[in-house]
């Protein structure tokens, strides 16, 4: 059951982040960051490769210092993410950083010295086709603001957002993304859409230090969801407390649910009740597990009983209704086959697997067809 989405993206400045593009009308980046040592190349090229394998389009790394540095030099050389270093005060680390091949700069230019370091800075993002990712935090504010707002609020991390920005424009620097982040929703959405009216540069959405797993995933998808559906955000992350892979895994499952962007299943499966012919919660749960790999975009039903699997299903790309003594099973919105309950997962990973082939085939035909 599908509506035309409402949703109009504000026109925002393209830029690169390596060879993904941010804004203008790309599709909305999905990003996390690694939370090993950074200077344990391994274990920090181990996550990397994890997160991409979920989905990520861009990664950060923590750079907060110069052996990190040079660890980041070794990490790039065997990654082929796009890759974010996150520096803080010390303009050497951006500079070292630039010489290796970093593919944007998270780094805010009103905390790194005196003019010429930051003119140092920004001559190396230019030079390299870096853009600079501004990133003001309701936890570090500038003590003048602290002092001016007495506390955190959303002009304070507009002004800090501006203060940043006008630096790079007094250099005459406009390849940059902004972002502004606070723990408390509100504050968060108030600030994204006050700027987003300010300035033309893609903006980048987080609820950061938004809690663990669930409390975290909720709160992101509130504040997230609010400026997606203002068409506000052009690269988002959502901060858990939890694995990163999580983090992208729930920022392709909001965009998903706003049509902004889909990767994977997207599965309608019913609470369960008493009336289900089937345990519902169980297969949902070895569903999801199995078919994790599986990137293709395709609405699958999993409903337990008649009453609205047969609504649900016509109007999927594939359907299950419970039924009794055995299960329909719904392709292209029409019956398909029955199912029998002792091989239901079984059968249903089979049939979905087998429909991802069947588009794949006619999309290679296409392809091939369009060739000659």
């Amino acid at each position: 059951m599908k509506q035309d989405s409402p949703i109009i993206r504000r026109k925002s400045r393209q830029i690169m982040v390596g060879n993904v593009p941010v804004g203008g009308d790309a599709p909305i980046a999905v990003q996390s960051m690694t939370n090993t040592n950074t200077c344990d190349v391994e274990a920090t090229v181990g996550q990397i490769t994890a997160l991409q394998e979920a989905g990520a389009d861009i990664v950060r790394v923590s750079v907060p210092s110069m052996d990190a540095a040079e660890a980041f030099g070794k990490i790039r050389e065997q990654v082929s993410l796009p890759l974010v270093a996150d520096i803080h005060f010390d303009y050497k680390i951006a500079l070292r950083v630039a010489e290796l091949g970093v593919d944007c700069l998270r780094i805010n230019p009103g905390n790194i010295g005196r003019d010429d370091r930051v003119s140092a800075v920004i001559s190396a993002a230019r030079d390299g086709n870096i853009p600079i990712r501004i990133g003001v935090n309701a936890g570090s504010l500038e003590k003048s603001l602290q002092r001016k707002y007495g506390e955190p609020t959303a002009d304070a991390l507009v002004e800090s957002a501006m203060r940043h920005i006008d630096i790079l424009d007094h250099h005459d620097f406009q390849d940059f993304k902004v972002s502004l982040k606070a723990s408390e929703v509100f504050m968060t959405v108030d600030a994204y859409r006050k700027i987003a009216q300010q300035i033309e540069q893609p903006l980048h959405l987080g609820i950061t230090e938004a809690g663990g797993l669930r409390s975290g995933t909720v709160k992101s998808s509130i504040g997230l969801g609010m400026l997606l559906m203002d068409g506000i955000g052009d690269t988002i992350r959502v901060s858990l407390a939890a694995d990163p892979v999580q983090e992208i895994k729930v920022g392709f499952d909001i965009l998903k649910s706003l049509r902004l962007r889909s990767r994977g299943i997207n599965f309608i499966a019913c609470p369960s009740c008493s009336r289900q012919n089937f345990d519902v919660i169980q297969t949902m749960n070895d569903l999801e597990a199995r078919l994790e790999d599986v990137n293709d975009s395709l609405d699958v039903a999993i409903i337990g009983c008649i009453v609205n699997g047969p609504g649900e299903a016509k109007v999927a790309d594939l359907g299950l209704t419970g039924g009794s003594p055995r299960n329909l099973f719904y392709s292209a919105g029409k019956p398909d086959q029955k199912l029998d309950n002792a091989t239901l997962t079984d059968d249903l990973e089979r049939l979905i697997r087998e429909e991802v082939a069947r588009r794949k085939e006619q999309e290679d035909s296409i392809i091939a067809r369009s060739d000659n």
